[in-house]
């Protein structure tokens, strides 16, 4: 059983794993558009198709606007798919309109929406969520000036005709960023603290609750799957382990859920100030998290693989077997964008010596692996982020099982180097997947550590280290792996490679005590 969910997950993974996670985005969003439209032209949501029209029209040229300008001014590289997530997400949060003063209003947002992400950020991370910074501020005004006109944030978006494809896109979205378990904690506690306070509230009034009734109303007629499919789940305001992420689930969901108003603010602000509550944290979080890199050097441990060693300019904390997003900015980026995921090869007591590893192959070079190619030593990078749970278990005495596929072995040499600087001695074999002996990467890291390794190539090594042995082919079944590692029943296996080749592996584990995965999607 749980071969087959690890199978059936990284499978789904590697097909979603061709398009960016922002391209991804970006499409759900604009389906999620069209729909509307196309469902107010029936007159079968609360506003009109004109209005829909319209708005989206001034949002996008407002974002598109002013992210050009201020990207130009900060000679940063212009990614026209950021502004038109966050024309589409204000789309769904404001309240769309015809009336000049409404538009008015409108831009005001988009413009804040904008700005936020170059005024209240820090080194390359948005603080707060974009869109909702822009809706906030728009529906103070509102409050403030008493000028309704201007209109506030209105999350028509919480209906039960949108409700269902919002909830299809988002977990597509969501499997694609591996944020599902996330965001679905999220929705849980919501709705439980939301069905809590209006059953309350139903008691106060002398009422009895219908329990189901407040359920159906809080999941469908509420913007509750809209704010953590595409707002709640925003890379750039996660923070980097789940534990963390778990953790600002739980508060955004419980200040979500209940929602309480204060003074004479308008009971809409509840989802944004939730919302840019749960940022903060999680900017509290990550703080230390987004750094610049100077290229160091460029090697070739094999003929396929390419390894860039970094200097970090600033303080930058990791965990063995984290990985960062890497930005390589570049004019006329492809489908996935300008950013990519790189696990790190390096331990943490490497510092300030940052490696990454990465398999050149054939096929198409997109955008971005040509412009890597171009920067050269002494040229500054950003890191927007360093993310990951693929981590060893506190448990010493836990027996643990590695499955390297490729290139996958980088956050293993991670988490072996750093052992063997803290003199951590545990109970750890490493299977080893490679096309041939010459594809091994890392052989000096990997036979410094000491531990058990198993290499399953199509040819021999020539020449192995006392602690390898050679398992033969390139493929690895149930029995072979048995063969090799008997006690594979009380191991915990973590897994790393292409999200394909393990799916393929997945079965070969069924006897493990436990499978973590750690899969990429190449770049």
């Amino acid at each position: 059983m749980k071969s087959t969910i690890a199978s059936t997950w990284n499978r789904v993974f590697a097909l979603l794993g061709r398009v960016s996670m922002y391209r991804l985005v970006f499409l759900a969003l604009a389906l999620l558009a069209v729909l509307a439209f196309l469902l107010a032209t029936l007159g079968l949501v609360s506003v009109g198709w004109l209005d829909i029209l319209v708005t989206a029209v001034v949002l996008a040229v407002v974002n598109v606007a002013v992210d050009a300008a201020a990207q130009r001014i900060l000679r940063l590289s212009w990614r026209i798919e950021s502004s038109l997530i966050t024309s589409l997400i204000l789309l769904f949060v404001l309240h769309p309109t015809v009336q000049p003063l409404g538009l008015v209003g409108v831009a005001i947002a988009a413009a804040v929406a904008s700005l936020s992400k170059y005024v209240l950020a820090w080194r390359g991370r948005h603080i707060f969520n974009p869109a909702a910074v822009g809706a906030t501020v728009l529906t103070l005004i509102t409050a403030i000036t008493g000028v309704f006109a201007l209109g506030t944030s209105w999350w028509w978006v919480g209906t039960p005709i949108l409700g269902p494809v919002v909830l299809l896109l988002g977990i597509v979205v969501l499997w694609r960023i591996e944020k599902l378990r996330v965001v679905a904690l999220f929705w849980v506690v919501a709705l439980a603290v939301g069905v809590v306070n209006l059953s309350m509230q139903s008691s106060l009034d002398g009422q009895a609750p219908d329990v189901w009734s407040v359920l159906w109303t809080q999941l469908w007629s509420s913007p509750l799957l809209f704010l953590g499919a595409f707002m709640l789940s925003e890379p750039l305001t996660m923070p980097p382990r789940r534990w963390q992420q778990l953790t600002v689930a739980a508060i955004v969901g419980v200040l979500v859920g209940w929602a309480p108003a204060i003074g004479a603010f308008p009971v809409s602000l509840g989802q944004e100030r939730a919302l840019l509550i749960g940022n903060l944290i999680a900017f509290l979080f990550a703080v230390r998290t987004a750094v610049r890199l100077v290229l160091v050097s460029r090697a070739a441990p094999t003929a396929t693989v390419r390894e860039l060693t970094f200097r970090t300019t600033r303080p930058l904390a990791f965990a063995a077997g984290q990985y960062i997003e890497l930005e390589v900015p570049h004019r006329r980026p492809d489908a996935r964008g300008t950013r990519r995921e790189f696990s790190i090869v390096s331990a943490p007591e490497d510092l300030p010596t940052l490696r990454i590893a990465f398999r050149e192959g054939g096929g198409a070079v997109s955008s971005f692996k040509k412009a890597l190619a171009e920067v050269e030593p002494g040229g500054t990078l950003p890191v927007t982020g360093v993310w990951g749970d693929f981590v060893l278990p506190r448990d010493r005495s836990a027996k643990i099982l590695l499955v390297a596929a490729g290139i996958g072995v980088t956050p293993f040499v991670s988490q072996l180097r750093h052992l063997s600087a803290t003199g951590d001695v545990r109970d750890i074999v490493l299977v080893y997947v490679a096309s041939d002996a010459s594809e091994l990467a890392f052989r000096v890291d990997l036979e410094a550590s000491g531990v058990r390794v198993v290499a399953f190539t199509r040819d021999e090594p020539a020449i192995l280290p006392s602690t390898w042995t050679w398992a033969g082919g390139t493929r690895i079944d149930a029995a072979g792996l048995h063969r090799e590692v008997p006690d594979l029943d009380q191991r915990h296996a973590y897994v790393s490679g292409p999200a394909g080749l393990i799916a393929d592996l997945a079965p070969a584990l069924e006897k493990a005590r436990s499978i973590t995965t750690d899969a990429f999607s190449g770049y």
